[in-house]
């Protein structure tokens, strides 16, 4: 069997989201806006799996094929028949839904790949004698043959998502290194194209010399179109001495569903702001403008306060290697009244506390742009996962000068954050009944903060195209070296692009180090609802989380190319170091001995210190953070926040030790099963589903009940067309750019 790093456990939780309520008491005009959002979302998200590996669409397709044909229960009794235990075939739907929720067969939490637990050969004769195979019998032994050796496969550089030797990615092709994907965007950026909406293929010729194809999401290829303005970039360059096509038409069949439901969902819109915003929408997914997603944005975030909200396109760029690259998501989700007036409460407050944090007013935004922040039950969210809370639109200039919205997703949080005491690890014993009590309005705390306050605050010094600065280089004075400023951010460069491989975890960290210096704050526990004992102990459950996540992070860190699987992650462990570094006791590691006689740990946070020894240690590191981060300082960014982020053996705290330990004793993170909305004449139906492995598989079969075969043959002869780029993934590149 598979090391258990790369399988997921039997036993995994699974839980179903409950938006019942929600969905009852939209009108009927909204739950059409709602349904059509939701299939625009859902077929949009078949699109990581071309970005994920090579082998994903694959997967999906036969398994699609498999459960269609027959569903898990009567899949189950051929599996037994030809010889799986109850064990084996449990093991093979847990691999189908992981599949499934993490839409590919790498975790999007960690970017770890999964297998399948059980025998390679049990599954082949379980595929192979299925119904599914007895209906298609070249088609299922088509994708058997394509997929089912990669499946398997742990080979070193098929465990992890990366660039080069440090893993598979389909953002870039197979052949591509980090020095390719520099390369790539500093000629995108000398175009003034954003790279949320591509994807970098390098092919080489006879005399070893590289050629770039950068292909931009999009319904429309080469065929000719009415003037727009991505059709003037299309076409060849030279950058630095090696040539460039710009080309578009990436995932188009799948883009030409989102944009289909985009435009029914445009007759249920409830404003003019919705309307333009799905019409700037389905320009961007047509054309593959990101500037049309930019002014869709723009719309989105005038649009206060809707019933139905949603967002839709390349997002969050996690997942790109590089850090460019935006993973496609969408999501539907209702707002939830009660929750959401705290959070309004919140935002009433955010000028006052924005005073509060640690950095000097110039490096503040010259004005707080107040933002919408709600809490949302999700009908839909379609990706690669789904997040506790968000904060974006991730555009930098829109930031800046238009605003952002805030959503905290209320029923997954209700469900994905829960804890069982028996599976509570590293934690005294004494701690363990209050950090399960407190646990979730704490993150309820921590959510609000990190996205309002934490992913809302701060200022990007700028020289613009016409050479005018967004701050004063006379007066204006870097508070770390007490000198002017020296460095900025130039036309056409983002925090994403300037700070590339670091940029998504050293936000994150930003955000959530803000989450824990302003929730000391009197006033913004007053504004959930906590006083006096209770302020207190939320506010120690909050800092014990961050502490207790820092040392659960060394799940996703690989010492054998010494880097992070996962921002948030490293995030927290970085924040963890600040606090270690605090010393005086404030946070302290200690190796133990489980009562099951094998390695475990123990964490302890000295409340009685966080106040006196944290705050200080957390508002050095803060400033820091943020001085640099306005400044565009790369270089001096990357050497504190890699330094912190560096896992080493050295005593007291033995990380790579601990590391072992973590992994010993990991919980495997939770399965989300979503409901369907199904049309029936004009009126639309909620369709729920059991939570576990088997209703998440449902969840699926049913998802496309209209195009399914469609669909996967469409993933099929998407990712065939491109497979050349990724022959022999197992070998890495060798070349440089």
């Amino acid at each position: 069997m598979a090391d258990t790093q790369y399988i997921l456990p039997n036993d995994i939780g699974v839980s179903s989201l409950d938006c019942r309520e929600a969905f009852r008491l939209l009108s009927p005009t909204e739950r059409l806006y709602a349904y059509h959002l939701s299939r625009a979302a859902w077929y949009g998200g078949l699109a990581v799996l071309l970005q994920t590996s090579p082998e994903a669409p694959y997967i999906y397709a036969l398994l699609s094929r498999l459960f269609r044909a027959q569903d898990p229960d009567q899949l189950r009794q051929h599996a037994l028949a030809e010889g799986l235990t109850e064990e084996e075939y449990q093991a093979f739907l847990v691999y189908a839904a992981g599949v499934y929720s993490n839409m590919g067969n790498y975790k999007s939490f960690g970017d770890t790949k999964f297998v399948p637990n059980l025998p390679k050969e049990k599954l082949e004769r379980v595929i192979l004698g299925s119904e599914a195979a007895q209906q298609h019998p070249e088609e299922v032994r088509g994708l058997w043959h394509t997929c089912g050796e990669l499946m398997f496969s742990l080979e070193p550089r098929l465990r992890h998502l990366g660039l080069g030797k440090e893993g598979i990615t389909t953002y870039f092709s197979g052949n591509c290194t980090m020095e390719d994907a520099k390369l790539a965007q500093d000629f995108l950026d000398s175009q003034n194209l954003s790279a949320y909406n591509t994807r970098l293929f390098k092919e080489v010729d006879g005399e070893g010399k590289p050629y770039y194809e950068v292909r931009l999401a999009s319904v429309l290829g080469s065929e000719p179109s009415l003037d727009s303005e991505v059709t003037s970039k299309l076409k060849s360059y030279e950058f630095r001495g090696s040539p460039f096509q710009v080309t578009r038409g990436d995932y188009a069949p799948i883009l030409q569903k989102v944009v289909e439901q985009l435009e029914k969902a445009k007759a249920y819109a409830a404003n003019s702001h919705q309307g333009q915003m799905l019409a700037q929408y389905i320009e961007s997914f047509t054309q593959g403008s990101i500037e049309a997603h930019k002014r869709g944005s723009r719309f989105w975030i005038q649009d206060k306060g809707p019933i139905v909200e949603s967002y839709i396109g390349f997002i969050e760029s996690y997942r790109d290697p590089f850090g460019s690259r935006g993973e496609f998501e969408g999501f539907v989700a209702v707002v939830n009244k009660a929750m959401s007036a705290k959070f309004e409460r919140l935002v009433a407050s955010a000028e006052q506390l924005l005073k509060e944090l640690p950095w000097p007013p110039t490096f503040e935004k010259d004005k707080f742009l107040t933002p919408d922040f709600t809490s949302l039950d999700v009908l839909t969210f379609a990706g690669s996962g789904i997040p506790a809370g968000i904060n974006i639109p991730n555009y930098d200039d829109l930031r800046q000068t238009e605003g952002f919205k805030n959503v905290s997703l209320g029923n997954v949080l209700a469900v994905a954050y829960a804890t069982q005491r028996e599976k509570l690890t590293f934690l005294e014993e004494d701690d363990k009944d209050l950090y399960i009590l407190w646990k979730g309005p704490s993150f309820d705390v921590q959510v609000g903060l990190h996205e309002l306050l934490g992913h809302g605050s701060g200022k990007l010094f700028v020289q613009d195209e016409k050479g005018a600065f967004n701050f004063d280089q006379e007066t204006v004075i870097n508070p770390e070296t007490g000198e002017q400023i020296q460095s900025w951010y130039r036309s056409g460069e983002t925090w994403d692009s300037k700070f590339s491989t670091i940029a998504s975890s050293y936000e994150e960290c930003r955000a959530e180090s803000v989450g824990l210096y302003l929730c000391l704050h009197p006033q913004v526990l007053e504004i959930f609802g906590f006083e006096g004992a209770d302020a207190e102990d939320v506010i120690y459950v909050n800092w014990l989380n961050m502490v207790r996540a820092g040392l659960l992070a060394l799940e996703f860190y690989t010492p054998e190319a010494f880097n992070w699987r996962q921002a948030h992650m490293q995030a927290r462990f970085v924040i963890l170091r600040v606090l270690l570094e605090a010393g005086e006791g404030l946070v302290t590691i200690t190796p133990t001995t489980g009562s099951d006689g094998r390695p475990d740990a123990r964490v302890r946070l000295d409340r009685s210190k966080i106040r006196s020894v944290g705050k200080p240690a957390l508002e050095r590191f803060l400033r820091r953070l943020q001085v640099l981060k306005s400044t565009g300082d790369v270089a001096g960014g990357r050497a504190l926040y890699e330094g912190y982020a560096t896992v080493t053996d050295a005593p007291p705290e033995c990380f790579l030790t601990l590391r072992d330990t973590v992994l010993l004793r990991k919980e495997s993170r939770k399965l989300i099963v979503q409901p369907n909305t199904h049309l029936e004449g004009s009126d639309v139906q909620l369709l729920e589903y059991e939570a576990s492995a088997a209703g998440l598989i449902r969840s699926f079969s049913e998802r496309f009940p209209e195009d399914g075969p469609e669909l996967e043959e469409v993933l099929t002869q998407l990712a065939t067309a491109d497979a050349r780029f990724w022959k022999g993934p197992s070998e890495a590149p060798s070349g440089q750019a």
